[in-house]
């Protein structure tokens, strides 16, 4: 292993990441970096996981818990908080070590990025509202009209590809398929990125799924009930990216009485096991090799 080596695990929630994390950088002296789009903020430490304060004493935990929920926190954003990480972790001889879900974070990563500049905010809902006015099919037409270059690759069911070459359009003025064209920023060529994939077995994913979530249920009540108190008070917003954490949805279903405790943790299982599966597909199909991913190894 050189000085440059960085290792990534990646895998769905639930597969056993962090073990796997922790007992590495015990090994290597390691120093753990999150990669998951959801334990990046702060409010919801227990509902989406994040280390216990008896793991932070094991070794270094980064980025966990490190934004308040108003803030946009896209694939782009989260390399550029990551990298300066990693250096500083190399400098001081200690092995990096990038653990999550978020395969959009680790691509960007191992793979570079597009130059797209983020898209504030504001355009985001701007562009969502006029797909929810118009519905897909008089939304298609008019994205053909102002980027026909990529209306021709899409189909008017692709809502999200839709949204999102609507959206560059309208805020950098140039085509998604312009942008595309551009080398993308790739890592440094001196890193080394040896990937390990955490991927169990169906059965024993699932089984994880429900059995966590359970798990989690006492402290998780309590955090997404304050949450909601903070969106009442205004200091959290309606469309905080947090409020898509695995769970949020159907316990504050039950916390205002309309289903019953039974009915949350059920739902917030589907909801898990639903989304563990999309991650497991994902992996197996978007991690692939490349000049900076050396090594790419696969563990239930």
């Amino acid at each position: 292993m050189t000085n440059k080596t960085i290792h990534i695990i990646g895998g769905p929630t639930a597969s056993g990441k962090s073990a796997h994390a922790i007992a590495l950088a015990e090994k290597l002296d390691g120093v753990i970096i999150n990669a998951d789009s959801m334990q990046i903020y702060d409010g919801l430490p227990t509902l989406t996981a994040q280390p216990s304060e008896q793991d932070k004493t094991i070794c270094p935990h980064l980025l966990y818990g490190a934004l308040h929920p108003n803030e946009a926190c896209s694939a782009g954003n989260w390399r550029e908080m990551v990298e300066p990480l990693i250096v500083k972790t190399l400098e001081k001889e200690k092995t990096p070590i990038i653990v999550g879900g978020s395969g959009l974070y680790i691509h960007a990563l191992t793979d570079g990025l597009s130059p797209i500049p983020d898209i504030p905010n504001n355009i985001r809902e701007k562009t969502n509202a006029r797909q929810q006015e118009l519905g897909n099919p008089a939304f298609f037409e008019e994205l053909k009209q102002r980027d026909p270059i990529m209306a021709s690759r899409l189909h008017e069911d692709h809502t999200a590809r839709l949204i999102r070459a609507w959206e560059v359009i309208e805020f950098t003025g140039k085509s998604l398929a312009e942008w595309q064209e551009i080398p993308r920023l790739s890592p440094p060529d001196d890193w080394q990125l040896d990937v390990t994939l955490v991927m169990p077995k169906r059965e024993t994913l699932y089984e994880r799924c429900n059995q966590r979530f359970i798990t989690m249920l006492n402290g998780a009540l309590e955090e997404v009930k304050a949450f909601n108190k903070a969106k009442e008070n205004g200091d959290i917003t309606e469309n905080s990216l947090l409020n898509n954490a695995l769970g949020a949805k159907p316990l504050t279903a039950y916390l205002n009485g309309k289903i019953d405790k039974e009915s949350a943790i059920d739902q917030g299982q589907r909801d898990t096991r639903h989304y563990a599966k999309r991650q497991v597909t994902w992996f197996r199909h978007q991690i692939k090799p490349n000049k900076n991913v050396a090594k790419i190894s696969v563990v239930s």
